[in-house]
């Protein structure tokens, strides 16, 4: 090697060196290593992040109270109208299980025959290293439900939500949505980039007011709503949104968490409802970790939605596929709730029973319908968590909903009901809470 191309060398390997270390200054002149004392204590520990701070405010202000933690209880075995925690039976209304499924044989006996035929996972992303045919007889499952042309299934739910819409729009584009639309839109709208705005819950007037102002200034405008809001359990009114949507030139999405298995005749959901096409909404957004007794989110719709998050979007290119058991699961909990629709018949009937229990005992239930989701608000972070304990106590299991999930005014109970449950245990809960107040 000559001398010049030997000082080359040892040039660039100072240059990386030097970079390696994190040190500045020009060839030759003295290099100090980066001062750190200014650096605040604050931001070199999580105990002191602001977003844990926040959290062990109302901790603390608990623990002065002597009121126990509500929160992460352990559960021994499935989680349906009964549960047990510490060896103990309780009433149960803190699980999505509404059609029951989540520990049904023949939903069970799936999920092993596809942990013995394919694995626990598949253990790679389905784009770059191919998928199973399981995972596409879910998807295709779950287009014929909504009566669309295809379907992706991600494995978040949550997820679902941050990557299509962070995906789809960006920052030339116009989100408006629900004013209790769920954290994983908010989320998804955040990473796109895109301009939010918020209406009044499900007023269609007031959605078609900031369209009339804005819809000129954006490119893309998509409209998110949900089937079954999950803190209120009521529902959008679809067809007025629809007529919004067509006539302002907008997208439509419809979060179905919660009104998938639970709405329509058939559990078909907001458009069985409805009486409506698959087609007259862009998107339809739903999970299976509720009534279909798996894991994970979906997006069914156009091919060329469908084509266009499988090949690009990150939530699913550069994610694992969904584990073979759990698309298994899934797929057989559609087939049971196809066939067998008293389950849907049962959990609507049981869930307008509670709504009526409830409101005939002066019990604020606040926008509740009746579909599944019913909510017991006490006004206080500090009453509902004290009766949430109180009926824990009791042999009843439901969590509160707390400041900053909801407004401090807003703070309550949240009962999920399931088909499973009986005329008799809501009478129970309900003179339990009227007890307890």
């Amino acid at each position: 090697m000559s001398k010049s191309s030997t000082g080359l060398a040892k040039q660039a390997r100072d240059q990386l060196v030097k970079r390696f270390l994190g040190r500045q200054g020009n060839a030759g002149s003295a290099i100090t290593p980066p001062v750190a004392a200014d650096v605040p204590d604050a931001y070199t520990r999580f105990d002191r992040h602001p977003a844990y701070e926040k959290i062990m405010v109302p901790r603390a202000a608990a623990q002065r109270l002597n009121i126990a933690n509500p929160y992460f209880k352990t559960h021994q075995g499935i989680g349906g109208a009964l549960t047990q925690i510490d060896g103990r039976p309780y009433l149960n209304f803190a699980s999505y299980n509404y059609l029951g499924l989540s520990g049904h044989p023949r939903v069970t006996q799936a999920a092993k025959a596809a942990i013995d035929h394919y694995g626990t996972s598949v253990s790679a992303s389905r784009l770059v290293a191919g998928e199973r045919p399981i995972q596409r007889e879910l998807e295709r499952a779950l287009a014929e439900l909504y009566e669309t042309d295809d379907c992706a299934v991600f494995v978040s739910g949550h997820a679902t939500n941050v990557t299509t819409i962070g995906y789809l729009f960006g920052p030339k584009d116009l989100v408006v949505h629900d004013s209790l639309i769920h954290n994983s839109v908010l989320e998804g709208i955040k990473l796109s980039g895109a301009t939010r705005r918020a209406f009044a819950h499900n007023d269609a007037q007031a959605l078609e007011a900031v369209l009339a102002e804005m819809r000129s200034q954006f490119q893309r405008v998509l409209i998110v709503i949900e089937g079954v809001y999950s803190m209120d359990g009521d529902i959008p009114d679809l067809p007025a949104f629809i007529d919004i949507k067509q006539r302002y030139k907008c997208f439509l999405m419809v979060d179905e968490a919660h009104s998938i298995g639970v709405l329509g005749t058939t559990g078909r959901g907001l458009r069985e409802h409805f009486n409506l096409p698959g087609s007259a909404v862009d998107i339809w957004m739903g999970t299976l970790s509720k009534a279909l007794a798996g894991c994970g989110g979906y997006i069914a719709g156009e091919t060329a939605l469908i084509e266009n998050l499988k090949y690009a979007a990150p939530g699913f290119v550069y994610s694992v596929g969904i584990a073979p058991p759990v698309a298994a699961a899934a797929l057989e909990a559609i087939r049971v709730m196809l066939a067998e629709p008293d389950r849907i018949e049962r959990v609507q009937t049981r869930s307008r029973q509670l709504l009526a229990m409830l409101r005939e005992r002066g019990i604020d239930t606040g926008h509740a319908q009746g579909y599944a989701v019913v909510p017991a608000i006490t006004g206080s972070s500090i009453k509902a968590t004290r009766l949430s304990n109180a009926l824990f106590d009791q042999g009843v299991n439901v969590q509160p909903i707390l400041y900053p999930a909801v407004e401090e005014k807003a703070a309550r109970l949240r009962f999920f009901v399931s088909c499973l449950h009986t005329e008799q245990q809501l009478e129970t809960v309900a003179d339990l809470l009227v007890k307890l107040q």
